[in-house]
């Protein structure tokens, strides 16, 4: 499937069109004649509406008739251009892209008229992207431009090209605008230092200026479009800092004026009805919004004052993730028949424990989902409603009126319920509800932040629940962390470590695969190696002997030493067979879970 080979300069000059890449093509034996015949002959509306022609060609899916088959896609075609143009191809991320570097090099006028773009821009060097490799006239320009930096072209997929000039330039319009609006004065910012600027009468950017309004579109479609789980707007002295969360790993996205970013703030604090006055005190929302391919998409609001203005974090809730199988959580058989057999009981209390953003709420509204029939009465009470699920009766705790979990939990037993989840047990006064729910014949469903499914039990004595009282009602625990998958498009196999293995199952004796595989990274993954999370799980039921230790008084040890002798599987036994399967590496276990000390004997 190689090019043929061409020389660049022989070119030079082409604007490239379908019946010269359908000829290049045909020439190659890479398509059929009568597939030239077809798509050069066809009239070309799509031309006239700014099409690229390898777009046009693209969109046939033709098959390719090269040494390795397959369809000749856009990529594949940028692939094949780049080649005949000795090109490398450039896959813009844009994570990475310094946007104010690259729409200050050249007007967006000058962009345009060219088909080019500025990709990476730095002191030694200026990468410049193209779609017409052999139409060149706008280099002897640009390095006069550029003056002692080096200027390196490269060919990129005409959609992404097209795609991201817009983006990159609507955005830095819009910072333009909402600066010259309201300019930099800090000292109309919430600010722990603040700064008196004599002569500067100019108002900071209002929340409902377009410009603004502009910037708000493009950071929630920006984190729509890189799957991020949650959005951080970080206030500084001179400008606030936006981040991303994808996989769980936190990324820099951007920087923009403090002003702007409080503007930024205001907008979406009015968007999800908080009160946009009060900057001294931690505020929640919520807010429903739609992705650009029509999804519905919840995001939670948290403000949070800080030394420089309001810290904002927006956790994006994917309703997608509720129509998933176990199996697409990671629960592997084993697990998920004793979790089923835990949470079939018409009474007692399952608890799911781990830290914040372990996929706690993903496993309790999924599990509820699947308890929901029309036989049953499903409630919640939540602080504060993470999705919203026509399915089962969802309430939310009020601080502000005095509506706890504890008061929640006693309106919810009038009311007739089946099985009730709440959201989080943190003090006596909630525990000793849910012990009277689970008492009097229901099922409840609730969560605890500890390490470890073990730990749940010490916890709960440590809050001032008995002994009796937790063997009498809790009918099991589930711990689980997130840990990122390997990308399927880029993960190579490596012999096992034996020495981190051991570290791995330590104290089991579990013989090692042969191979596991690590990450390396490619444009499906963004260079990282890993593509999406899945849950490691422990379950631990509560059975007769380890209701006999708990009963005894038996500590931590004691507790978790019964319950692996009761077939309980840790968190790191569980990942580890997630690393033979190949999902996940070794080094991931080690980072999210806790080290199990407990001998076994």
């Amino acid at each position: 499937m190689s090019a043929k080979a061409a020389s660049p300069g022989a070119h030079a000059g082409l604007e490239i069109d379908v019946r010269w890449v359908m000829r290049e093509l045909l020439d190659e034996g890479r398509v059929s004649r009568e597939d030239y015949n077809v798509i050069s002959t066809t009239p070309r509306e799509k031309e006239e509406i700014g099409w690229h022609p390898l777009q046009i060609v693209a969109k046939y899916r033709i098959a390719d008739r090269g040494e390795k088959g397959g369809i000749l896609d856009l990529d594949r075609l940028t692939a094949w251009l780049a080649g005949r143009a000795g090109l490398p191809v450039f896959h813009i991320d844009p994570l990475k892209a310094e946007v104010e570097q690259i729409t200050t090099l050249m007007s967006y006028a000058f962009s345009e008229r060219h088909g080019i773009l500025a990709v990476e821009v730095n002191r030694e060097k200026v990468v410049v992207a193209c779609d017409q490799p052999f139409r060149r006239t706008w280099e002897e320009h640009l390095s006069h431009v550029l003056r002692e930096r080096e200027l390196e072209v490269v060919l990129v997929n005409p959609e992404q090209l097209r795609r991201y000039r817009i983006e990159f330039y609507n955005l830095s319009r819009s910072m333009a605008g909402a600066r010259d609006r309201g300019g930099q004065n800090a000292s109309a910012v919430t600010n722990f230092e603040q700064l008196l600027e004599v002569g500067q009468s100019k108002g900071t950017p209002d929340a409902d200026d377009q410009h603004v309004v502009n910037i708000v579109d493009w950071i929630l479609q920006y984190a729509f479009g890189q799957r991020a789980s949650d959005i951080h707007l970080e206030p500084r002295r001179d400008t606030g800092r936006m981040r991303f969360r994808i996989d769980g790993v936190l990324h820099d996205v951007y920087e923009m004026p403090a002003a702007i970013m409080a503007a930024v703030t205001s907008r979406l604090k009015i968007l999800t009805r908080l009160n946009v006055a009060e900057k001294r005190k931690p505020q929640d929302g919520r807010l429903k919004t739609k992705t650009p391919d029509g999804d519905e998409v919840e995001l939670r609001i948290s403000t949070l004052p800080t030394a420089f203005g309001e810290k904002m974090v927006m956790r994006i809730f994917d309703p997608d993730v509720l129509v998933r199988s176990f199996d697409q959580l990671g629960f592997s058989k084993e697990d998920f028949a004793t979790w089923q057999r835990m949470t079939s009981n018409n009474n007692g209390i399952v608890f799911v424990t781990g830290p914040t953003g372990s996929g706690k709420t993903t496993t309790l509204y999924s599990t509820l989902k699947l308890l929901s029939t029309p036989e049953v009465n499903v409630c919640t009470i939540e602080d504060p409603i993470e999705m919203v699920e026509p399915s089962f009766n969802q309430m939310q705790v009020q601080h502000g009126i005095d509506v706890g979990f504890a008061q929640g939990v006693k309106a919810l037993l009038r009311q007739d319920p089946d099985i009730i989840m709440i959201g989080e047990i943190r003090d006596l006064q909630t525990a000793d509800m849910a012990i009277q729910a689970a008492l009097t014949g229901h099922l409840v469903l609730s969560t605890l932040h500890t390490n470890d499914a073990p730990s749940s039990v010490t916890r709960l004595i440590d809050l001032g629940v008995p002994a009796y009282l937790v063997t009498a009602t809790v009918v099991g625990v589930m711990a689980q962390r997130l840990v990122r998958t390997l990308c399927p498009h880029c993960k190579a196999a490596v012999p096992t470590d034996p020495a981190a293995w051991e570290e791995l199952t330590r104290p089991f004796k579990i013989k090692a695969p042969e191979q596991v595989y690590r990450p390396v990274g490619c444009l499906e993954c963004r260079g990282t190696g890993y593509l999406g999370r899945m849950g490691v799980y422990e379950t631990m039921p509560m059975s007769t002997a380890l209701k006999g230790v708990i009963s005894r008084g038996g500590d931590l040890e004691a507790i978790t030493r019964a319950a692996l002798k009761a077939g309980m599987k840790p968190l790191r036994i569980s990942g580890a067979q997630k690393v033979a399967r190949g999902l996940t590496t070794v080094e991931e276990i080690l980072r999210v879970t806790p080290q199990q000390d407990v001998l076994l004997g």
